[in-house]
């Protein structure tokens, strides 16, 4: 009976078995090649900065489009509408009117132009230390919008009359009953209320989630 089952041949155990080609030995040298498998922390820090360079894309991404609409726009209405009537939109109830605005978003505080200017300068040296520890996807669109609204009021403030940093914003969008404002001012408040519910969720910057 045992020169039979010598003879037919019975399977090896996982321990007796020799080792195939492409398994235990080469998983080592894979392992090796691959420091990533390892959890090597070389590879994990690679893998994260990769995921940061593309969110700060979004968040450019984001800013660009934003700023360039709303350069676009005070253009357009500053050679076609300004000087002219308002253009009826939605009725009595949303006209394009060219208004030229010395104060904040929404026409506020014109006694402080110099100081909104600062202040929109100082947003975006905050954004820009932010973006170095950005990881999130919805922070990156809220953070570009905030930065193109910026920058969009910003031009506005450093190259129109009545001078540098005194510049006069130019605004169109006239709903009834509200202030008049620009594309700038929207981008900056839909970044703002995206914000402050991304806070409300505990989602920070980084991508990590906190609870109260």
């Amino acid at each position: 009976m045992a020169e039979a089952e010598r003879i037919i041949g019975t399977p090896d155990s996982e321990e007796e078995r020799p080792e195939e080609p492409g398994r235990e030995g080469d998983t080592a040298e894979s392992r090796a090649a691959d420091p990533a498998a390892e959890g090597d922390p070389a590879a994990e820090g690679d893998a994260g900065a990769g995921r940061g360079r593309r969110r700060i894309a979004v968040l450019l991404t984001v800013a660009a489009v934003a700023y360039a609409l709303d350069l676009a726009t005070k253009m357009l209405v500053v050679a076609e509408l300004e000087g002219r009537q308002a253009i009826p939109v939605i009725g009595e109830w949303l006209r394009f009117e060219a208004v030229r605005n010395p104060g904040a978003a929404f026409g506020m505080g014109e006694a402080l132009t110099v100081v909104f200017t600062v202040i929109a300068a100082t947003v975006i040296v905050v954004i820009a230390r932010i973006a170095r520890k950005l990881y999130s996807l919805p922070w990156a669109v809220a953070l570009g919008l905030l930065l193109g609204g910026a920058f969009g009021n910003l031009t506005d403030r450093v190259f129109r009359s009545p001078g540098v940093f005194r510049g006069e914003v130019v605004d169109f969008i006239a709903p009834k009953g509200f202030a008049v404002f620009n594309l700038a001012d929207s981008a900056i408040v839909c970044g703002g209320i995206l914000i402050v519910l991304l806070s409300f969720r505990g989602l920070d910057p980084d991508g990590t989630v906190h609870r109260n």
